[in-house]
């Protein structure tokens, strides 16, 4: 319901301030003139409101009236969700084409739809927070679990049989509440869990330049900071396609509109390789770009974390991805410069430090209120103005994420993809993944992790020498270190997005790469320290390790043991 707040006096790009607000209270949801253009109410001066208007506001004019909600900006959660594409607010854009009309106040959910809702608890039993009523297949990927609101416990005096329902009609009555299918959340309140408990299984990616040397724990934070051409986006939209998340949510936030165009047409056509089924029937996709209203970029990724906190508390395990939270940024610095708020490091707000660490705080693994273990993990692409890694957002960034994937220029312009740069990039999970390893019986998990990052270290340093010296004049061991160093870049670290067989690669297989390079750099430097020469070891030709990559299915690790026999066999011969 919808009352009376007041009346437009000033209109300053998105933001509009209001005369007369009776009642406003900060964060409430507000509709502004004829067109019913939503706002949020940002700050109360005695009678006055600022409010940032969500929509283009051409065309408004004082005096126009101002309508309170009654309630804060809030997402329509229900099923449905999955496969749908949305706007900053979550409104439904498939049916309404790319733009919406201005004063669209349309839900996420097709409310006209049915769903087949399976009952799970009978009348007369009791029930706590969040305890499983029932479920309805809302997707070949994923069933939709309806549970009791975490507010509300008791009795269920009714329960809807198995049938076919809307997702406003009722499906249950406990302790006199009538619960449906669709509820409303506000987007900037975390949804509650029974616990927050600590990380341990990773995050598998497919992407062996993370899931080897950066990775990341479910219910973990990443930043992926790079230059214009670095490929953020690739390497997120690989990380969506072949993570063994259940429920992925991509925020595309003040991005390319052609990149999220295709972003939606290979999920569209993509296996699942988890189902069989399309990428689609598991994905969220929340659709901001640079040619849509900037202030409605800042409500997007709140909305992303609130999709992602509401199949969490099903007990899957979500995955945001923010690409980018620097444009989200700008929407902030947009706000704080209209409302004439004092302005911190490069022109941003003040409180841009807590506003990002709130945001990564939502991300962890929970304990539900029904018992079961699921998590958000939260994945945020920083795109700093001219490469600057220094800039604010990246710099906050890095305070408050557990990994950083950081893309070198110089890696990307050389064709080396993912171009995760080892000297500027960091994992605060690897111990805690090294630990899981070891229970499943991977001991040498993390030392194979040290000898790589080592042997690309030393690498870089002996290249330094190198470009002043000759490589001629260095020692045996520094020339195989160089050598063995080019085989992990170019054998293991570098992937492609084009390959059947690569643009995928399973643990078993990552592991059996990463050992065959390690093996083979042990064993040439024992050829060299054996008296080898050293120009027969660097004649040697170790492309197969790059073919079997590009050709091995993702799966067997078998083969590249075999290569490796048969590349040890070859140095052997060396001596």
């Amino acid at each position: 319901m919808e009352l009376s707040a007041g009346t437009v006096t000033r209109v300053n790009g998105p933001i509009v301030e209001v005369a007369g607000g009776h009642g406003l209270r900060v964060s409430e949801l507000v509709t502004v003139g004829s067109r019913g253009l939503a706002g949020e109410v940002l700050s109360l001066a005695g009678e006055t409101a600022t409010v940032q208007v969500y929509e283009e506001t051409s065309g408004l004019r004082p005096r126009e009236a101002v309508l309170a909600t009654g309630r804060p900006l809030s997402a329509e959660l229900g099923p449905g969700l999955l496969g749908g594409v949305f706007d900053g607010m979550l409104r439904r854009l498939q049916d309404a084409g790319p733009w919406l009309a201005p004063g669209t106040l349309a839900g996420a959910l097709e409310h006209d739809r049915r769903w087949r809702f399976t009952p799970s608890v009978r009348p007369g039993e009791r029930v706590e927070p969040g305890a499983l009523l029932g479920t309805v297949p809302e997707t070949g990927a994923i069933a939709y679990r309806a549970l009791v609101p975490h507010e509300l416990s008791g009795t269920v005096e009714t329960i809807s049989e198995e049938s076919e329902v809307t997702v406003e009609e009722t499906i249950a009555i406990v302790d006199g509440h009538e619960i449906a299918l669709a509820h409303v959340w506000p987007v900037r309140r975390a949804r509650p869990a029974a616990a927050r408990l600590p990380f341990g299984r990773p995050l598998i990616t497919g992407q062996r330049a993370v899931d080897l040397l950066f990775p990341l724990c479910q219910g973990s934070t990443a930043g992926v900071p790079g230059g214009f051409g670095t490929g953020k986006t690739l390497l997120l939209q690989q990380i969506a396609k072949w993570c063994d998340a259940d429920v992925i949510v991509y925020v595309g936030c003040g991005e390319r509109g052609n990149e999220l165009a295709e972003l939606l047409e290979d999920f569209a056509e993509l296996e699942d390789p988890r189902s069989g089924r399309r990428l689609m029937e598991r994905t969220v996709t929340i659709v901001n770009t640079s040619n849509m209203p900037l202030l409605a970029r800042e409500a997007s990724i709140y909305t992303g974390v609130t999709v992602a906190e509401h199949y969490r508390d099903m007990g899957y395990d979500a995955v945001v991805i923010a690409d980018s939270t620097s444009r989200w940024a700008e929407a902030l610095r947009e706000s704080a410069a209209r409302t004439e708020e004092l302005p911190a490091e490069e022109g941003y707000p003040p409180e841009l430090s807590s506003t990002l660490a709130a945001f990564y705080e939502r991300a962890g693994r929970f304990q539900t209120l029904a018992g079961a273990q699921a998590s958000v993990t939260i994945l945020g692409a920083v795109s700093p103005p001219g490469g600057d890694l220094a800039e604010p957002v990246t710099a906050h960034t890095r305070r408050f994420v557990r990994a950083v994937w950081s893309l070198d220029r110089q890696l990307a312009y050389a064709r080396h993809h993912p171009a995760i740069s080892w000297t500027d990039s960091s994992s605060r999970d690897a111990e805690s993944i090294a630990a899981f390893k070891a229970a499943e019986g991977d001991d040498d998990w993390a030392r194979r992790r040290g000898e790589a990052l080592q042997l690309l270290l030393d690498a870089d340093r002996i290249e330094s020498v190198a470009q002043l010296t000759g490589v001629e004049s260095l020692p045996a061991a520094e020339r195989v270190t160089l050598i063995s160093a080019r085989l992990l870049r170019e054998g293991v670290l570098q992937q492609s997005a084009l390959s059947l067989d690569d643009r995928y690669c399973a643990p078993a297989k990552q592991a059996a790469l990463l050992a065959l390079v390690l093996d083979i750099h042990r064993a040439l430097l024992a050829s060299a320290g054996a008296g080898t020469q050293v120009e027969r070891i660097e004649a040697l030709d170790l492309s197969d390790v790059a073919r079997i990559r590009d050709e091995c299915p993702a799966e067997d690790a078998d083969s590249v043991a075999r290569l490796g026999a048969e590349i040890q066999s070859r140095i052997g011969q060396l001596r």
